[in-house]
This record gives structure tokens, sequence and C-alpha cells, in this order.
């Protein structure tokens, strides 16, 4: 979906992700003069400004007029950020895209300017590198625009998913949200394991993380296909071979098992974050 690129979009917060979210959009051509930054750290908008050539401010004034307002603070400080704004004009039927993790829309609503509809969003850190996925969830109330605009930004750093309901986000931090470190730590695991098995330190690594990216690759190209991740994982075990030998051993020590357990913990624990008496 292609946004009207005479509006504004703007940041509240100038972290990693709205870093990604703005390289993003600059590189699938949005003019730096439409998209602001508002951000209290004087190194944090000196860099965004050198780096991306937006309007960086050190207050909120720059949100004024934004068919957008992407809330990309920490989710312990949104509620201030959000009840510290002063009263502003926002362009027609105006969105709030929250990027903060674990905050309900009920209560980014509570703190919200009133003439914002709040759509809620989680990306993933792949963002940073273009090849994120980001899934969105709107209340029923929300209008067909707010929904176009937070797709389209969605999609400025990857493919976008659309949820059925909010719990499912709790899911989504869970399998796409944490996903990345359980991929990093089985290629730390497979080069510490070559090692003891011989390979040079460098060497394990760079096997490590190329076939990390291949199978990234490998299971893409399945998908635009038609074809399953099981579909890919046969094609790769030929029986009575090596493969199969190393799936036997996982399957052996509950794999399976281990890796729902582990998503259920996180989602479990998401959801704690997500409650009004969250922790950290």
């Amino acid at each position: 979906m292609q946004l009207d690129r005479t509006e504004r979009i703007a940041f509240l917060g100038g972290g990693n992700m709205a870093r990604a979210l703005v390289g993003g959009l600059l590189r699938q051509g949005w003019p730096a003069e439409r998209l602001a930054v508002t951000e209290t750290r004087t190194a944090m908008r000196e860099a965004f400004a050198h780096e991306f050539g937006v309007t960086v401010a050190g207050d909120p004034s720059v949100l004024a007029d934004a068919a957008v307002v992407v809330l990309a603070v920490k989710p312990q400080d949104a509620r201030s950020a959000l009840s510290g704004l002063p009263p502003l004009r926002f362009a027609r039927e105006a969105l709030l895209l929250s990027i903060a993790a674990g905050l309900p829309i009920a209560e980014i609503a509570r703190h919200a300017p009133r003439e914002l509809a709040v759509v809620r969003a989680m990306p993933n850190r792949a963002a940073l590198v273009g090849a994120g996925v980001t899934a969105l969830y709107a209340p029923a109330s929300i209008g067909a625009l707010a929904r176009e605009r937070a797709e389209a930004i969605g999609h400025a750093v990857g493919k976008t998913v659309w949820l059925r309901s909010e719990p499912q986000l709790d899911v989504v931090t869970a399998l796409s949200g944490s996903g990345p470190a359980y991929f990093f730590l089985l290629a730390e695991q497979l080069a510490s394991a070559a090692c003891e098995l011989g390979l040079p330190l460098e060497t394990a690594t760079l096997l490590a993380n190329e076939t990390l990216y291949g199978a990234g690759q490998l299971a893409r190209h399945a998908a635009a296909a038609g074809t399953t991740l099981a579909d890919e994982r046969v094609a790769v075990t030929s029986p009575g071979g090596t493969t199969a030998a190393a799936l036997a051993v996982l399957a052996a020590g509950g794999f399976e098992q281990l890796i729902g357990s582990a998503l259920r913990a996180a989602a479990a624990r998401a959801a704690e974050l997500s409650a009004p008496a969250g922790g950290a």
C-alpha cells in the first residue's frame, strides 16, 4: 500500500527501531522533509540528523500536522511521553502506531491524544537490515485509512501480517520478536560443537553464520514456491544419512517439547508485561 507522500510521519522517540523505519521509508523514496523525530537525548538527535537528514527536535512540536505518529519510546517511558504532549493539531484520521512492546491499546489510548486512532505493531530486530516482519493489530473500530498507513510503514522494513486479536501479539513476541535470539543461540552452539570436533573457531563461526543465512533464504524461496518448512527439512534429510542421525538425537532429547516450552514461557512473560501491573 502506498501512502500519500505529501503526508507527514513523525516519530516520538529516536531509538534503533525508529532508525530502522526512517531508513526504510527513505529507501522507498519518502521525502526526508516529510519525516520528523522528537528525541530528548542530544547525542541521538545529532546522530539522527546527520545520518538521515530529517527534521529532529528535542520537543514534541514536530509532531504537529502528522498523519502518522509512531510511538517508538521504551515501554516504561510511553505513558509519560504521551501524557506530556502539548495540545497539537494532527492530520485527518491521524494514526498513532505503537511499537512499544507490551503496552495494550486501551492503556495507550488512555494517555494519547483522543484524535489519534491507535494501532499496535510488533516489528522484530531484522527490521534493522530491511528483512523484518511486523505483526499488526487494530480494533474493529479502526478505519481503513489508518490500517493502510500502518501496513505501509511496516512494509518499509519487510513483511507485515495482521492479527485477529490483541493477545496474539504475545505469541508474536515469543516467536518473531524473540525468535532471532533462538536462531543465534543454535548457530553459536553449532559452531562450538564443531570446534570441539576439530574445526578452528573462525571457520566454524563462518560456516554456522552462512548456514543460518542460507537456511533463511531457502525458507523464503520455499514459501514463495508454496512448499513448507517440513518439505525443506525432508529435502536435506537422506534416509540413513548424516542429517537423519543428527535429527534422531534431537528428537530423543525432547527437542520438539523443549521448543514448545520455550515459546510458552516467552509468551507468558509477554502477557505478564502487557498487564497493567507488569514488571520489566
